[in-house]
């Protein structure tokens, strides 16, 4: 944390081929090591693989299987009078979304399929039908706030 005012937000250069910032951030994401067009060529080919399996535009899949994939509460620990107490707080907008990113991303990682294409697309899929270990892990994230709603009052 700064000592000296805010730190400002860059402004994401949107995706070449789609021209979506959110786009960019996936694939900002999904990179490794600085290879970025390889993360690139994984991701436009999944949403090749997504128009073929659907049938649907593969951007508005995409967005759709994020949107249900970001979470609008989670628990944070708060330490009152010596205990911690797991604390539901909303989420931010800017949080919101590189949790559904990173989810997705570490979900279509660790699926068995044989290729990061395949896996992503599967992913991505099945969070557009509100299924696959993403959403899971929202639903999982979503009943733990809703079981300590309690201690919501803790919240400042």
């Amino acid at each position: 944390m700064p000592r000296k005012g805010r730190v400002t937000r860059r402004k994401l250069t949107p995706d070449s081929r789609t021209g979506d910032p959110i786009v960019a951030k996936f694939i900002n994401s999904l990179m490794y090591d600085g290879k970025k067009s390889k993360a690139e060529k994984i991701f436009y080919d999944s949403l090749d693989r997504i128009r073929e399996k659907t049938g649907k535009d593969p951007l508005e899949v995409f967005l759709d299987a994020l949107d249900k994939v970001k979470p609008s509460v989670e628990v944070r620990s708060r330490r009152v009078g010596g205990a911690n107490y797991q604390v539901p707080m909303e989420v931010s907008s800017f949080r919101k979304q590189s949790l559904g990113i990173r989810w997705l991303i570490n979900s279509s990682r660790s699926r068995s399929e044989k290729s990061m294409v395949d896996k992503l697309s599967s992913e991505i899929i099945d969070a557009h039908n509100n299924r696959g270990s993403a959403v899971k892990k929202k639903e999982d994230i979503h009943r733990m706030a809703e079981a300590n709603r309690a201690f919501a009052h803790y919240r400042w």
